[in-house]
């Protein structure tokens, strides 16, 4: 919670992995508050404030979840919510002549993205989604430190490259809009 809300502020492509993240530790403890408050929670050293803020917010995700149908698999609305506004400002900034940066890292990554979408589950993710899914399933691989290839790198690293422009532009858009 203290996290997601941290980068609500700082970088919403973060944000959105985080959460995702979120989701499948909820789902670990089959989202049972009970449960994850003994196996997971009990973890973090807060003050008892900050604990009962930390125990709501996880609670409410449970609901959330059992509420939204995505108990098993599939993604919250906050963290599609958080992707639809990613996307709609993706686009404003490739129609856009005002960002050549942007549209030539993105001209960088969209080859790793029709090869990531060739051999993805969902051929209709949108771009963002087949990124967002490279990005979470290296976090993944690493965190079960298995070995990733050269390729693999290169491509987390570009796509990562754009994610973080794209969060930036994000950031700076709320501050002040961007004229496109």
């Amino acid at each position: 919670m203290f996290i997601a809300n941290q980068l609500k502020t700082t970088n919403r492509a973060e944000l959105l992995l985080y959460l995702w993240q979120i989701e499948d530790i909820i789902r670990a403890y089959d989202c049972d508050i009970d449960r994850l408050k003994e196996g997971y929670l009990t973890r973090f050293e807060l003050e008892e404030a900050q604990k009962g803020e930390l125990i709501k917010w996880y609670a409410d995700l449970c609901t959330m979840m059992r509420e939204e149908g995505v108990k098993e698999q599939g993604h919250l609305q906050i963290c599609k919510n958080v992707l639809i506004s990613l996307e709609d400002l993706h686009g404003q900034l490739l129609n856009s002549s005002k960002f050549p940066y942007y549209k030539e890292m993105y001209y960088r990554v969209l080859p790793f993205i029709v090869e990531l979408r060739k051999k993805g589950v969902n051929q209709e993710d949108t771009e963002l989604q087949v990124c967002f899914n490279a990005l979470y399933g290296y976090m993944m691989l690493r965190l079960k430190q298995q070995e990733i290839s050269e390729e693999t790198q290169t491509a987390v690293k570009h796509i990562s490259t754009l994610l973080g422009q794209l969060s930036d532009y994000y950031l700076k858009d709320k501050q002040e809009p961007l004229e496109f």
